[in-house]
């Protein structure tokens, strides 16, 4: 009789421990769960404040280049190249349209002239910019559109 009953408490004792088992390992994959959400939800929100920061330095960049077009100065150069630099180095890369088919996407039509082909960005008047695959800001650009006689 002891040895059913010893049996009897070891199966009872064996489900008990594969239960907790169980609620651990399934504790274990939500906490996990949680800490990649958390992780997720950070890298979000310091995309989302670079990508406000950055928003507020493009004007910056855009007046340098404006300015290094009427002044010959190497510091006004310099100054330019470094903000241009730290902001290849988190990732900003300018998008390139010029000689390439308007893409509404990236760029805005600000005016037409005319040109030996339909639909072709002939000139940028503000660059556009985009980090990874997002678009922070589109180009402004000049489109050609074909005459015909």
């Amino acid at each position: 009789m002891k040895k059913v009953t010893k049996n009897l408490e070891i199966e009872k004792l064996k489900k008990e421990v594969e239960e907790y088992k169980n609620k651990y390992l399934r504790a274990l994959a939500d906490y996990q769960n949680f800490e990649k959400r958390v992780k997720e939800e950070r890298n979000q929100l310091v995309r989302t404040a670079n990508s406000n920061l950055i928003m507020k330095l493009l004007p910056f960049l855009d007046s340098l280049e404006k300015a290094e077009v009427f002044i010959k100065d190497q510091g006004l150069k310099i100054a330019k190249d470094h903000l241009f630099q730290s902001l290849k180095e988190i990732g900003i890369e300018e998008i390139d349209v010029v000689n390439k088919p308007f893409n509404p996407k990236v760029a805005e039509a600000i005016d037409i002239v005319q040109g030996d082909k339909d639909d072709v960005v002939v000139e940028v008047l503000r660059k556009g910019y985009r980090i990874e695959d997002k678009i922070l800001r589109v180009a402004q650009v000049k489109v050609s559109k074909k005459v015909t006689s």
